[in-house]
């Protein structure tokens, strides 16, 4: 008999573990507070940038990266899979990533020898891109990107396909302390019953897990984008010291992002759209004068060190977690999901699961 399981958030994460639950035969809803795959403000599964790469992993630690490495490795097929049962194409590209200084050169390039990503030393001014210094840059050529909007819009079609219940406009309450979870009411009076719950929810997870969770260390970081259409664009993914740049196939260019402790306030504002402005304009000085197309923000779940919490709940029976996943839950999303599904059905999971444990 097939598992009933409920998953609590419709993000990225979310739908990605329910595609891994519904590959092992479970039977799955997922419940969401706004609508899957929509442009809603605050969530994001869709306002990041969709860099498929920790930016700067030689800066992590080894669970981090065997989860972004994992993912990394995960998209090419799983685009084209999508695109082959949906028709929606997620805009998977091979962009490559110049990093430009200043960043530990030696470091950088001992940790792509030691995990096998191609990279070299090259100067910036090789791919038309103007640096304020005469340091090396960091060509890494391996580097790939998907457009999180598209990603999420044929995630959604795949997951109405293959039979997952989509709950969404659906808020649950405020967990409360129990032995074990077999059902949890919505804030309009519905229960919903599941042999087990997993949450998903991203930031909003310590809303719904702080009277039983003390311990998960979960806030919402608001990053901010901007986004240019320029007449000739970059060719590749571009970062400096917290900045990114990133070409889309249709000629747009997003240039953020920020991080921002401000809780649940996910406006934009003027003072962060003139930063991000001047520094696109220091890498990029065609675009001074450009319009800006648009400006938006996400809210991303922060956590300490960039690791996400996988795993059983260390009280509460039936009930799992996977959420926490900071700058990288895009790219952390497959390997979160085959951790965590292998661990609800009692399956040996491909990684050591001991780095994301709940905290009692």
């Amino acid at each position: 008999m097939s598992q009933k399981i409920v998953i609590v958030g419709g993000g990225i994460v979310g739908c990605m573990t329910a595609m891994a639950l519904v590959g092992r035969g479970c039977e799955v809803t997922i419940v969401e507070r706004n609508e899957i795959a929509s442009q809603t403000s605050g969530e994001s599964s869709w306002a990041g940038g969709g860099i498929i790469f920790p930016l700067l992993p030689w800066q992590y630690a080894d669970a981090v990266n065997a989860l972004t490495r994992h993912g990394a490795d995960s998209y090419r097929a799983l685009s084209q899979r999508l695109l082959a049962e949906t028709g929606i194409d997620s805009d998977f590209v091979e962009s490559g990533f110049l990093l430009l200084p200043k960043f530990d050169v030696a470091t950088a390039l001992a940790w792509c020898a030691k995990n096998q990503v191609p990279a070299k030393s090259v100067k910036a001014a090789d791919f038309a891109v103007q640096s304020l210094s005469g340091e090396d840059a960091l060509w890494l050529p391996t580097v790939c990107q998907i457009r999180p909007p598209y990603f999420m819009q044929a995630l959604r079609q795949w997951l109405l396909q293959n039979k997952v219940t989509l709950m969404e406009r659906t808020e649950l309450k405020a967990l409360k302390q129990c032995a074990a979870l077999n059902t949890w009411e919505t804030v309009n009076g519905e229960t919903l019953t599941a042999d087990q719950f997993v949450v998903t929810s991203g930031a909003w997870s310590f809303e719904l897990l702080k009277e039983t969770s003390a311990k998960l260390n979960i806030k919402p970081m608001r990053g901010q984008i901007l986004l240019y259409k320029p007449e000739h664009n970059l060719k590749q993914l571009v970062y400096r010291e917290g900045f990114y740049m990133i070409p889309r196939r249709d000629g747009y260019l997003l240039a953020g992002s920020t991080l921002e402790d401000v809780g649940f306030e996910a406006a934009v504002t003027r003072e962060v759209r003139d930063e991000i402005r001047a520094k696109a304009e220091a890498i990029m000085p065609a675009l001074k004068g450009m319009p800006i197309i648009k400006h938006w923000s996400g809210l991303r779940p922060g956590t300490p060190e960039n690791l996400p919490t996988i795993g059983a709940h260390p009280t509460i029976q039936n009930l799992y977690l996977n959420t926490g996943h900071f700058r990288y839950g895009l790219t952390m999303a497959p390997a979160s999901a085959a951790l965590i599904s292998a661990l609800m059905l009692g399956e040996t999971p491909a990684l050591d699961a001991s780095p994301y444990a709940c905290l009692q």
